[in-house]
């Protein structure tokens, strides 16, 4: 028997869980199945109830919820020896005060350089800080979010780059790579909400490299449906590609809207049934 918890795969058994915890009747569904589908907003306690209780489990979010948020993430490139830039991660701000000796000793960066809090997506919690001043309101502005109880920020090198980024889409075993291009040349950021065009055709070989990147990434972790975003350092003549976030809820828009998705990860769900002969 095959259980899916996604709202639009459907299977012999058909559970929505949505906006609550998992219990004892998923639990059962899950204890009989061959294999469970889950939602891309799957949370951890509906994970680890399935990968506890069923062998085969689609898609694999082991590593999301191993190395949880973007701090985790550079653990994550770092544990498996994985392209990145040189970050410096904290879990809070008497971590960032006791690590970095700040305001006493300058972080490990020059300025300019890249904040990232540890939550958020479409570039609205990553900030360019350009001035001594603009990092300690920076700073303030973290030390108030974590008041509230939302901890974590890193610290990250400012690569040079033309401004763009590659989003590559991992569905199963499909993989779709486009640039996503500020439409202004001077902006910083490339999500697609805030303005930035969708570009598929520039650069294939750097595309290709993108793709490789991405392709050791998924064999060292086992992630199978993520929107992985890359950069190209401008500075030098053959540029590798850096691995800058896995996002595992991601935009459609870039691989044809939602209906387009839909049909591709239903195609690659039907497809790791076939390997797992189910």
């Amino acid at each position: 028997m095959i259980v899916s918890f996604h709202p639009v795969i459907t299977a012999d058994k058909n559970i929505l869980c949505a906006g609550r915890d998992p219990g004892p009747k998923d639990e059962a569904a899950i204890k009989a199945a061959d294999a469970v589908i889950l939602p891309q907003g799957c949370q951890q306690p509906l994970y680890e109830m399935a990968a506890c209780h069923c062998r085969y489990v689609f898609p694999d979010y082991h590593a999301r919820f191993r190395f949880p948020g973007k701090t985790g993430q550079i653990r994550l490139f770092s544990r498996f020896d994985l392209p990145h830039p040189r970050t410096q991660s904290f879990a809070s701000m008497d971590e960032f005060y006791h690590q970095t000796g700040f305001p006493g000793k300058k972080p490990g960066f020059d300025i300019p350089f890249i904040f990232k809090f540890d939550w958020g997506g479409e570039g609205d919690t990553v900030i360019r800080v350009d001035t001594q001043a603009a990092f300690e309101k920076t700073l303030e502005k973290a030390a108030g979010l974590e008041r509230t109880g939302q901890k974590g920020f890193l610290l990250q090198e400012l690569i040079p780059t033309d401004g763009r980024s590659l989003r590559v889409a991992v569905i199963g075993t499909q993989r779709h790579s486009y640039w996503r291009v500020p439409s202004d040349s001077g902006a910083f950021g490339t999500a697609l909400s805030k303005g930035a065009r969708i570009d598929t055709q520039s650069d294939p070989d750097l595309q290709a490299a993108g793709i490789a990147a991405v392709d050791q990434l998924c064999e060292k972790t086992g992630i199978n449906l993520a929107g992985v975003d890359l950069i190209f350092p401008k500075t030098i003549e053959k540029p590798a590609p850096l691995l800058l976030e896995i996002n595992y809820f991601f935009g459609r828009t870039g691989l044809g809207g939602s209906e387009k998705f839909y049909q591709m990860l239903a195609s690659e769900t039907a497809k790791w049934l076939e390997q797992i002969k189910l």
